[in-house]
């Protein structure tokens, strides 16, 4: 069920979103101290590449997390968030589309702040 569901992801935004994530990668590499994030984004960007099966944990946030994050935030992060966002009301218009909204969603929060985050892949039953 997860392959399907990660063939259908890329279909509904998912390609997108991911294609995103490494824009903001390569955006933010350009300069040497924006590769940090820009790795970030990489690392992310094949999160959201096939998200179905893999589930983020915020919990690690120190000093250094917070800086980066409000950083990010005004760099790439509320715009990938706000796409995010659009694609999950978008596809939670119909009832087959609602898990992938919810995938939407939660990138959404991971684009506000995806330092702390670490990505778990879930137990297959």
């Amino acid at each position: 069920m997860r392959i399907f569901g990660n063939i259908l992801w890329l279909v509904l935004g998912g390609l997108f979103s991911a294609l995103l994530w490494v824009l903001a990668g390569v955006i933010c590499c350009i300069t040497i101290i924006g590769i940090p994030i820009g790795l970030q984004c990489f690392k992310f960007a094949e999160v959201v590449f096939l998200p179905f099966g893999k589930k983020i944990d915020y919990g690690q946030m120190g000093s250094g997390s917070i800086v980066l994050n409000i950083i990010w935030i005004f760099l790439c992060g509320w715009e990938l968030a706000l796409v995010s966002v659009v694609c999950g009301v978008l596809c939670c218009i119909t009832v087959v589309g609602i898990p992938f909204g919810l995938q939407h969603f939660k990138f959404a929060g991971l684009a506000l702040l995806p330092f702390g985050a670490r990505v778990n892949v879930a137990a297959i039953l």
